[in-house]
């Protein structure tokens, strides 16, 4: 299997790359191995979505166990739930935009070998998916 990283992590003229990812703290082990992103909607303004930095951490464990290095990356969820009521709910579908683009972008940018989606509600994950 070709992995999509090997383009730009083991090419000795990328070496930037390869000296950024080290700034965050990933080894030579982590880099030489296929990069799987997580896409997370974790965050602490939605209820049904506080609990996906736990469901995170096994899944990373998961990632390193089937020889591959995580490599997390957050984007946005909002609640219809607190949304309702108000002016807030006219920005809620196109949330699902804004995630498709956001999940696509970093794993093309960052040539990311695969990704796992973790999302939850009802407008986040079609976005992801």
């Amino acid at each position: 299997m070709t992995w999509r990283s090997r383009d730009i992590l083991q090419r000795p003229e990328w070496t930037m790359h390869r000296a950024l990812y080290k700034s965050m703290g990933y080894s030579d082990y982590d880099l030489d191995h296929p990069l799987i992103g997580i896409a997370n909607s974790w965050n602490r303004i939605v209820p049904g979505h506080y609990n996906l930095d736990l469901v995170s951490d096994y899944v990373k464990q998961g990632i390193r166990q089937g020889g591959g290095t995580p490599i997390e990356f957050g984007t946005i969820a909002a609640c219809d739930g607190i949304a309702q009521g108000h002016d807030g709910m006219h920005f809620i579908l196109p949330t699902r935009d804004l995630i498709a683009n956001d999940v696509e972008m970093m794993v093309q940018a960052h040539r990311l070998d695969a990704v796992v989606l973790l999302g939850s509600c009802d407008k986040i994950v079609p976005g992801m998916l």
